[in-house]
């Protein structure tokens, strides 16, 4: 068995897995509902909002507009070359958008869902080489690399598609929390309860909706993601995107040393436990750690309320970025929490025992994925469902 390394920080005592199966039985929230955690979910995800907006137009102008580049140099940019625009980037006046394709890359590599099995499809292939043969007509370099190395353009339109695909769901997420901070402030959202419902009647409205993508080469439209595929967001999309970078992740480089042959990180993908739900708030900015890109990004546009709640803890402004990264954790389990909730067999108020089962089976699955990750955070014990002291 895989070792599974110790939390280095606790904020609380870790609910059983039962107590956690049976509180998505009975419809409870995973994060306990108390004003102060209402103004961390709320705020944290109105600020990644407009982080994810800026994360979806830049990842879909890479997959469009710079679609087997070898060498994309601008891709940040967005078409933007000015001197002023250049100036901020080089002076790291900008949005940190590597962790976008952090993310993307976790999808990737951790490669579940219908997403992924389209990707290795002989249809997908089809559409690759027509896409690779139209390309190298006008593309000299590309006409040279490609009898070189012919699993590497391949690999490039792999990407872009889980580049756009993210893009696309990213789009949708974004409006979601935006909405959300929006329905709040008007006096719609009054409890962590009411933010998982909206975030759970968000994510059904969107379930159908069809993952597509098509890039112009010559004047010409060519599929990479066609309609006929039956990629739709939630299925295809949203929960691969939950099981890479919610829960699987890739390991981080600086923070903690891992031994590889002391199986420390297991030979299994499936076993990962690095993503967002594990993660201990521990944000070093160092080169490398992902989740400090991201905190920097949200707290360039952190609402005045949170900000001026973390002036009166701790060391103000000084571990900013490890307070909001426990807020934006605790916005994650309500995000996972609308999902779970979202995706149950039946209703949990079925009486019918083959639902019952059903819906336990779901709950249980679940309960063992997040028994081991930051559950502390949630601000009950999980035994007799007391607020912590």
């Amino acid at each position: 068995m895989p070792v599974i390394p110790e939390l280095l920080t606790r904020a609380g005592g870790m609910p059983s897995l039962e107590a956690l199966t049976e509180r998505l039985l009975a419809g409870d929230t995973l994060l306990l509902d108390t004003p102060d955690n209402l103004v961390e979910v709320v705020d944290s995800l109105a600020s990644y909002g407009v982080v994810l907006d800026a994360y979806s137009t830049n990842l879909i102008y890479q997959a469009e507009a710079q679609f087997l580049n070898p060498f994309p140099l601008f891709k940040y940019l967005e078409g933007d070359l000015s001197f002023a625009k250049i100036w901020r980037h080089l002076c790291h006046d900008r949005i940190n958008y590597e962790y976008a394709e952090y993310c993307m890359k976790a999808m990737l590599w951790h490669g579940t869902g219908g997403l992924d099995r389209y990707l290795d499809s002989p249809d997908f292939d089809a559409s690759c080489a027509q896409i690779i043969r139209r390309k190298l007509r006008r593309d000299p370099l590309l006409a040279l690399l490609h009898p070189l190395f012919p699993a590497f353009l391949p690999e490039l339109i792999r990407m872009a598609a889980t580049t756009h695909a993210l893009g696309q769901f990213w789009r949708v997420m974004s409006d979601l929390f935006l909405n959300l901070a929006e329905a709040e402030g008007q006096g719609r959202i009054s409890g962590i309860a009411a933010v998982v419902e909206f975030i759970s009647a968000g994510l059904q409205r969107a379930a159908p909706e069809s993952i597509t993508y098509a890039v112009m080469i010559d004047g010409e439209s060519h599929w990479v993601l066609p309609p006929e595929a039956g990629l739709t967001f939630l299925t295809d999309v949203a929960v691969p995107y939950v099981e890479a970078v919610f829960l699987r992740g890739m390991p981080f480089f600086g923070t903690v040393s891992f031994n590889a042959q002391a199986q420390q990180i297991s030979p299994d993908q499936s076993q990962f436990t690095y993503g967002a739900l594990f993660a201990d708030p521990l944000l070093t900015m160092g080169a490398g750690i992902p989740p400090s890109l991201l905190m920097q990004d949200m707290g360039r546009h952190l609402p005045e309320r949170l900000h001026q709640r973390y002036l009166r803890q701790g060391r103000g402004d000084g571990d900013g970025r490890v307070k909001l990264c426990a807020s934006f954790q605790k916005a994650m389990f309500c995000v996972t929490n609308g999902a779970i909730d979202g995706t149950f067999p039946a209703p949990l108020s079925s009486c019918d025992p083959a639902a019952q089962a059903a819906n336990h089976a779901h709950a249980t699955g679940w309960a063992h994925r997040l028994a081991a990750s930051r559950t502390d955070c949630l601000g009950w014990d999980g035994r007799a469902d007391q607020c912590l002291p």
